[in-house]
């Protein structure tokens, strides 16, 4: 079998320019436990139907080898990257998972020829596949102060709960998708599949929706990362805007990243404002009343309302954008452009284990994405602790939902993400 770095330049695989070696796990994520999770847990039929698409040779005029010609690529215990891994049937790749046990599974795209015959001088050409977006938390450093890096809260993770909504309204309302699945990457974001109907999209035309959705641009040096130009917003930014990003700005972030709560932070908000007379006008001014009894939650609220009634007054030119840029600047979702651009990019697949954390990559419904904890996501050492006890009880799940059991109750949630995952599957 090929491996990683035979003959693969033109694949890409999600995480890996980021990753460092995952020889180093977290306790209680170990190769015994993974085996019993894929023995017992992975949803092996559930996921072979999602990529079969259909094409799983149940009924006439099917392709029974589609999801044969997809790549899919395991990274192994120690680093060891098998590239081109293929399947025809759902038992060959539960074979196949519980013989080597991946601690992650990437999901390429369907091409011309069988995925296991990509290599020498045969050239893998994708055919089709899904527009996919991948969103860190990471990314919102600059702009959350609760967390850095690969941590996350429940103070900073509505980051990813809005990007969710608003990349989820805007592919069904603006580009046509009905089938779409979001999945929490394990770690630090999470990850979109938008599947069909337009689903043969070439490079250009991928470019051009991520582009579509890009809002935050420049380099790292770049102070100023939002410009919204001309005499009204883009429709699709109007909505994002009015529906989702405004009252997510006052009514949460504001307060729990503490936006105006000290002079180093306001002072970045107020580097946005492109007139310096009006930037240092408000600094004087919040300057002068560091001393007064006012606490920071309403400082906070105060500071911000000073901030919107001085450049919504008419007496400045040039600012009547400047709320709007301020607001998508903290709170727009910021995308990977390289992972939607190109179909040769591979993909974390749902209900991997992340290996950094041990958390299981559950599926998101976007209509409930608001209830989403990323810190009581089931892990690996709970789930097989779960699986266990499921497995010794008897009388079905009715019996198991009436026990209060910490370790049924974690096995239980593992059920409710399959059940969403089996929902988003069509009928």
């Amino acid at each position: 079998m090929p491996r990683e770095d035979e003959s693969v330049e033109a694949m890409e695989i999600d995480g890996q320019h980021q990753q460092a070696a995952i020889t180093a796990v977290p306790d209680g994520f170990n190769v015994d436990y993974l085996r019993i999770y894929y023995g017992k847990l992975f949803p092996y039929g559930d996921f072979f139907k999602w990529l079969s698409y259909g094409n799983d040779g149940k009924h006439p005029g099917c392709d029974q080898s589609y999801v044969g010609r997809r790549e899919f690529s395991f990274t192994l215990e120690n680093d060891i990257y098998l590239r081109f891994q293929s399947f025809d049937s759902v038992s060959e790749m539960e074979s196949s998972i519980k013989e080597k046990c991946p601690f992650k599974i990437d999901i390429g795209p369907p091409a011309k020829r069988h995925a296991y015959a990509q290599s020498g001088n045969n050239v893998f050409v994708p055919v089709e596949r899904e527009l996919i977006f991948d969103i860190d938390i990471s990314d919102y450093d600059d702009v959350r102060y609760c967390c850095s890096g690969a941590d996350v809260c429940m103070d900073c993770w509505p980051l990813m709960t809005i990007a969710i909504k608003i990349l989820d309204a805007s592919l069904r309302d603006d580009f046509g998708f009905n089938h779409i699945l979001w999945v929490y990457s394990g770690r630090r974001g999470v990850h979109c599949w938008a599947c069909y109907p337009p689903f043969r999209l070439n490079n250009e035309q991928r470019a051009a929706i991520a582009d579509y959705f890009r809002v935050y641009k420049g380099g790292e040096n770049a102070m100023k990362k939002v410009s919204l130009t001309g005499h009204v917003l883009h429709p699709f930014l109007a909505r994002a805007y009015t529906n989702v990003l405004k009252c997510f700005f006052e009514d949460k972030l504001l307060l729990s990243q503490q936006l105006f709560a000290s002079e180093e932070r306001y002072q970045k908000i107020l580097d946005l404002i492109p007139d310096e007379n009006v930037a240092s006008e408000l600094h004087n001014k919040w300057q002068g009343n560091r001393r007064s009894s006012i606490s920071k939650e309403d400082a906070n609220a105060t500071r911000w309302e000073q901030l919107k009634s001085t450049l919504q007054s008419g007496k400045h030119k040039g600012l009547r954008r400047c709320i709007e840029e301020i607001v998508f600047s903290y709170s727009y979702p910021r995308l990977d452009m390289e992972v939607s651009k190109h179909m040769n990019h591979l993909l974390k697949a749902p209900f991997c284990i992340h290996p950094k954390t041990g958390r299981v990559c559950v599926p998101i419904d976007p209509d409930n994405c608001d209830d989403f904890d990323p810190t009581t996501v089931p892990t690996l050492s709970q789930d097989i602790v779960s699986a266990t006890i499921a497995e010794s009880l008897q009388g079905g799940i009715r019996k198991l939902i009436q026990c209060k059991a910490p370790a049924v109750q974690e096995y239980l949630d593992l059920v409710k993400f399959t059940v969403t995952f089996q929902l988003f599957l069509p009928a």
